[in-house]
């Protein structure tokens, strides 16, 4: 069988079904690395930064690793901006969207609301609200998206900094689309691990120095 029997979708039998659902499956192997080509391919998105969205993404995700983060925190910096070319009104949203069936909640709640606290930086200076997170105050991850802005997202547009290449996280984006999609031990609701882990970062240093 190459193809379905079928040519609208309440035709189709179990036989149809069974040899979609092996396909999507297979195809769903392949997420990481279609991901990855669109890390890529943000080179050519958006310009008049000092860094391009790839370089701004990768800048991001070496300044998540050599804090110490967990690879679900890792990840999703390095992808938070992924929805730049395709959904440039609500970015946050669709990288929210590609993360969430295999990242913490956590991670995938900062990465979908994150748009509105980046506002605190420059809203003012084009006639926008600069305090549109102050709507997530009380919601128990707002303190992780503060953290998330400050220390990984708005600082990453620095040429002169060392990032690490997007070779250096390509296994870690395998890592994570590898998993059982919306697995509760993977996504673990209202559960919150730190951003920054201070031990964890100065062995990443030591070892990154030798």
């Amino acid at each position: 069988m190459e193809q379905v029997k079928f040519t609208q979708m309440k035709d189709g039998d179990v036989e149809d079904y069974a040899f979609l659902t092996k396909h999507e499956i297979d195809y769903a192997k392949g997420t990481a690395d279609r991901l990855l080509k669109a890390l890529v391919d943000l080179d050519e998105s958006l310009s008049g930064y000092q860094l391009t969205r790839l370089g701004h993404s990768v800048q991001s995700a070496s300044r998540a690793w050599r804090d110490g983060a967990d690879v679900d925190w890792v990840v999703s910096t390095l992808l938070h901006d992924i929805g730049d070319i395709y959904a440039p009104y609500n970015h946050d949203e669709y990288a929210a969207a590609v993360l969430r069936p295999f990242v913490r909640e956590q991670c995938a709640w900062t990465v979908e609301v994150h748009g509105d606290f980046q506002k605190l930086y420059y809203a003012d200076k084009v006639g926008g609200n600069p305090n549109a997170r102050d709507k997530y105050e009380g919601h128990q991850y707002f303190d992780d998206c503060a953290t998330f802005c400050e220390r990984w997202d708005q600082t990453s547009f620095d040429p002169s900094y060392d990032d690490l290449p997007l070779s250096f996280f390509q296994p870690m984006v395998r890592e994570v689309f590898d998993r059982q999609p919306y697995d509760p031990a993977v996504m673990q609701p209202g559960v919150r691990v730190a951003l920054v882990d201070d031990a964890i970062a100065a062995e990443r240093a030591t070892a990154n120095a030798e």
